[in-house]
């Protein structure tokens, strides 16, 4: 059995929700990073397993799975901070009106 799987992040777009909660291009650029990693990882796991090396595909597997892991907690904590900062009142907003 061959399994196909293709690592890909949803495109979206930075969009400003107050002053202090957006989607940093380093957080893009560090999720690119590790979606291009995973892809390299997986590949490698691929091969392998084509070339019923399974001993060493099993060794891929796991590094591939961490890879895996990753990209996922970073995107995680990329949508968490954005989250909170949504929630967060601007600095205009917090101060009291006379």
């Amino acid at each position: 059995m061959v399994v196909t799987w293709k690592a890909t992040l949803l495109s979206c777009t930075a969009t400003a929700m107050n002053r202090e909660g957006f989607v940093t291009p380093i957080d893009y650029l560090m999720m690119d990073a590790k979606e291009a990693i995973l892809e390299d990882q997986h590949r490698r796991f691929q091969d392998l397993h084509r070339e019923g090396r399974w001993v060493e595909a099993l060794q891929q597997i796991h590094v591939t799975l961490s890879c895996a892991s990753d990209l996922l907690n970073e995107s995680l904590r990329v949508l968490d901070e954005t989250i909170e900062n949504c929630h967060v009142p601007s600095s205009d907003q917090s101060r009291p009106t006379i």
